[in-house]
């Protein structure tokens, strides 16, 4: 069992930035590809963009790019999402999920969920 526990979220100016982490009980989260996803209440859980196991190849949803990255430190068991120039709409909670498996695959096979972190972008 892998827990994931995300960090780093809270209230930001637009054009702000932050830096959410997610970090992992096992040392097996290694082998995990891990992505990050974010809701908005009342609308479906969106995925974000995503990081192979080895941190070597990143996987982004088409309006992310560019704002957002990921990178992941495996010695630290923690996979990282830095937000730049964030806006209203990407208030959210963001969570953190793993999938089993070196690559990410857009099926969204996810066999554990953090609990999520909330993030505020005010106008």
């Amino acid at each position: 069992q892998v827990q994931l526990v995300e960090s780093g979220g809270g209230l930001v100016q637009a054009g702000g930035s932050l830096r959410l982490s997610c970090t992992a009980s096992e040392r097996t989260f290694s082998t995990y590809a891990v992505g990050w996803f974010r809701q908005v209440p009342g609308k479906e859980r969106e995925f974000v963009l995503a990081i192979n196991s080895s941190g070597g190849k990143t996987y982004y949803a088409g309006s992310m790019k560019g704002r957002f990255a990921i990178s992941r430190d495996n010695a630290k068991n923690a996979v990282y999402l830095q937000m730049n120039n964030l806006k209203p709409e990407d208030t959210a909670v963001y969570y953190c999920a793993a999938q089993m498996g070196s690559s990410w695959s857009m099926d969204y096979n996810i066999n554990y969920w953090g609990k999520g972190t909330l993030v505020t972008v005010s106008s």
